[in-house]
């Protein structure tokens, strides 16, 4: 035993002295390229020990970024090395070379290149195996950043996010597929992004908050796409907590590959900021359209409204405002991402029939038996949710008009007809109201978002859903040029409007006595749902269904007085209760859940359905979630009415659609398939707020003030005192007059030019120009073959005739300031 112990003692003492002279080959380098510096150490070890990013230390250990292949429960990493690592260096470009790590068995050999421009610092990391080795996890790199709270988030390439907010415990993990991550802080304004590049290759990322309170971010590659490990049989659960693999093993081929990561800076208010608003909390306007309601998106083919955060993560195909988000969020990477996920639910999620799946979710335990696909799509135990058939084709149509992408949206017209088609069918007695798959409230079956309200047969909220629907659909129908389909299609919602607007006596959903449209009907004619069930009714009046002045005062009015009676922030599902057969039992006594319970994502149609009627109304209730944002982050799936707390585990990203609702109702803000179009309802208060907006490649400048509104872009601007639609090419500006489709007039020039729209319509054309150069002016839907006045700076020069097409051309030097074009 003693003989023992003094050989054992032996071997590490020479160990511990054949370690000493690699110890002390351990060498730091510096690279830097001003805003990113980090200390690069290596011999026996390779790894980054510090990085800087603006000044601000976010790395600062021995194992800040290395990487690391796990096999058999095993981890080998370059913080370990079978032999030192060597240095070279040319010019910008440093070579750490013979990374090598692993045991008897296994060799992992890496080559790390490092390329420092002004602009961005390159890591290629050249990776080897001599066998193919399935493992564990692969990190390429893993980056340890010193505290969890470094940054408040990560920004994924499809438009996603990680919020670490939501990391609320120790060893909480989120995985996704994508090649981009911009880190940031809103307090410090400094953020970093990460770009793979890795050509033919798969990446993924995951974020754990490590048991040290660290934020650990891997980045791994592999040659097939990554598969979460989480849960048995279904294998789609991308956030889980208290582990850390949130990914399947796989197989690391033999061979050499190469991945390139970028690391570069930027400014959070530069890249993310969004102007100067008056009146209004813009730093909390930013914070929710720039966190909750980003979470719905879960990964980059799965767009919807509940969280990656949700035990079970649901999407809910069946909610028409996901790409609306779009509109709020105002990230191109958003917009790209959404139209993925929509060519990846045209594909998987719509039946041979036209049935579109109503869910998705990581688990099947929310599906009826046997009523699922194998990509994870499925139908509700609740019943048969109708919505999702007009829900999917709103959506794809809303992101048209905000990509504008004609070739894009072809791709989808055979799909959304079929979609269309298939509940147009459920229309059994040709009055233009689709039925449901239930014909009675007895059945206890539901058939729309809110799923455990046994709406059944003749159903107000689908049928205003899918009036919205068919009317932007139509439109698009026109535009691929199938006019058989665009006749259908608003010829049904025409009858589908007057029905709906029919008393409840004439078979309609108008209950005179109640001042509100019902919510379904039975078959049998029984009423149900008097209670002025608030989605039913906004969307009646947002979406254009109801254009009764009338009408839509009683039901605005009477929302509102019980809303100040009950001193409530948001509008409830329901102004009072449902009678107890026409739900699930445990929502009563009134109020709870869906019989009553305030959810946010009915904000935006609300706040669109009071922008015309009174303004002032809709912004109380903005500021009002603004003023709860900043309390709770609006972290919960709805509010109770009787304390107003937060309630529910299912956070919703639909908590950020009043705010939706204000960039598109009150600023007006809404993009159009071939123009910008302005449309503000702005109150006194927000007088002044000039907003920063990305369209189409472009950052605009827009202008809110009283009575004056603007869109500029580097080159053109255009003032209004109405509703208009600007576009522009590298040398001409095109305004569209109003809500109008059609160009109004053109200019052409190379120089600025900013004009002030005066006056518009068929008698008198009258702007103010302030050129730099220049200007050709072609004035488009007028008169064929008429003879105009045409005055400069209000000179009557001569009179010009219109071509047969009613276009007419004016032509301006730089220092004409007003022009009139008058019959």
């Amino acid at each position: 035993m003693i003989l023992t112990f003094f050989k054992r003692i032996t071997a590490v003492i020479i160990y511990c002295l054949a370690m000493l002279p690699l110890a002390s080959m351990a060498k730091d380098i510096n690279i830097s390229n001003g805003k990113i510096v980090m200390s690069l150490n290596y011999g026996v070890k390779a790894s980054i020990t510090s990085l800087t990013v603006n000044g601000q230390k976010v790395i600062s250990s021995s194992d800040g970024i290395f990487t690391s292949v796990s096999i058999g429960g095993k981890t080998y990493s370059s913080l370990n090395l079978k032999s030192p690592a060597s240095f070279s260096r040319t010019g910008n470009i440093i070579k750490i070379a013979n990374i090598r790590y692993g045991d008897k068995s296994i060799t992992i050999n890496e080559n790390w290149i490092f390329t420092i421009t002004n602009e961005n610092i390159k890591w290629a990391i050249e990776r080897s195996t001599s066998k193919p080795l399935t493992v564990d996890e692969s990190a390429a790199p893993v980056f340890n950043f010193d505290s969890f709270n470094t940054w408040e988030g990560a920004y994924q390439g499809y438009g996603g996010l990680a919020w670490f907010y939501l990391f609320n415990e120790k060893l909480c993990t989120y995985g996704v597929h994508t090649r981009s991550s911009d880190f940031w802080n809103s307090k410090t304004n400094n953020g970093l992004n990460i770009t793979v590049n890795a050509p033919g290759k798969n990446v993924a990322m995951k974020y754990t908050r490590t048991g040290d309170d660290r934020l650990a971010y891997t980045i791994s590659v592999s040659n097939k796409e990554m598969v979460p490990k989480m849960d048995t049989g279904t294998n789609r659960r991308r956030f889980i907590r208290g582990r850390t693999d949130v990914w399947a093993p796989f197989n690391l081929p033999a061979g050499t590959t190469t991945q390139n990561i970028t690391f570069s800076y930027f400014n959070f208010k530069d890249k993310y900021g969004r102007g100067d608003f008056k009146g209004i909390d813009g730093d909390k306007v930013s914070g929710v359209l720039n966190t909750i309601a980003r979470i719905g998106v879960i990964d980059s083919l799965h767009f919807g409204g509940n969280s990656w955060h949700t035990p079970y993560g649901p999407i809910c195909l069946h909610e028409q405002y996901i790409a609306q988000m779009g509109l709020g969020i105002n990230d191109p990477k958003y917009l790209m991402g959404d139209k993925s996920c929509l060519d990846f639910y045209r594909d998987h999620a719509i039946k041979p029939d036209g049935r579109v799946y109503p869910r998705w979710a990581y688990t099947n335990e929310d599906a009826m038996p046997g009523k699922f696909n194998g990509d994870g799509f499925y139908e509700a135990q609740w019943g048969i949710l109708m919505d999702s058939n007009p829900d999917l084709v709103t959506n794809i149509a809303e992101l048209y008009d905000m990509n504008g992408d004609t070739r894009w949206v072809k791709t989808h017209q055979l799909s959304c007809e079929k979609a269309l088609d298939w509940i147009l069918a459920r229309d059994s007695n040709g009055n233009g109201l689709v039925e449901m798959m239930s014909d009675n409230t007895a059945e206890k079956r539901s058939s729309d978002w809110i799923d455990i309200i046994w709406a059944s047969y003749e159903n107000a909220f689908v049928n205003a859903k899918l009036y919205h629907a068919l009317v932007k659909w139509s439109d698009i129908e026109r535009q691929l040029g199938n006019t058989t389909k665009a006749n259908y299609y608003a010829g049904f919602a025409a009858k589908l409007k007057t029905s709906f607007n029919k008393s409840t006596k004439d078979g309609g959903f108008w209950d005179a006595e109640k001042g509100c449209y019902v919510y379904w009907i039975d078959k049998d004619k029984t009423i149900h749902g008097r209670n002025l069930v608030t989605p039913v009714n906004f969307m009646a009046i947002a979406y254009g269904i109801c254009d009764d002045d009338a009408r839509k005062k009683i039901i605005l009015d009477n929302i509102e007085t019980q809303m100040q009676k009950e001193n409530l922030f948001f509008w409830p599902l329901a102004m009072s209760t449902y009678a107890k057969e026409e739900g699930k039992e445990y929502q009563f006594p009134f109020p709870y859940y869906e019989n009553g319970d305030l959810f946010l994502s009915w904000g935006s149609v609300a706040v669109k359905a009071y922008a015309e009627y009174n303004p002032a109304i809709a912004v109380k209730y903005v500021k009002n979630v603004l003023a709860q944002y900043g309390k709770d982050g609006l972290a919960f799936q709805r509010y109770s009415r009787l304390k107003q707390d937060g309630q529910g585990d299912d956070i919703l990203s639909g908590n950020s659609l009043a705010i939706v609702g204000l960039y598109q109702a009150i600023y007006g803000i809404n993009p159009s398939y071939n123009r910008f179009y302005l449309d503000p309802h702005i109150t006194p208060e927000l007088a002044g707020t000039t907003l920063n907006y990305n369209y189409r490649n472009k950052k605009l400048s827009i202008g809110l003030d009283n009575n004056s509104y603007s869109v500029a872009d580097k080159m053109f601007k255009v003032v209004a005192g109405k509703s208009f639609g600007f576009n522009t090419t590298s040398n001409q500006l095109s305004y569209f007059n109003g809500n109008s489709a059609a160009v109004a007039m053109q200019a052409s020039t190379t120089q600025h030019l900013t004009i002030t729209i005066r006056n518009w319509d068929a008698g008198k054309m009258e702007w103010q120009q302030s050129a730099a150069g220049p200007v050709s002016y072609v004035l488009h839907q007028l008169k064929a073959n008429a003879v105009y006045l045409l005055a400069l700076d209000g000179q009557p020069l001569k009179k010009v005739k219109s071509d047969l097409r009613g276009e007419l051309i004016v032509d301006c030097g730089k220092a004409v300031g007003k022009v009139t074009v008058e019959r």
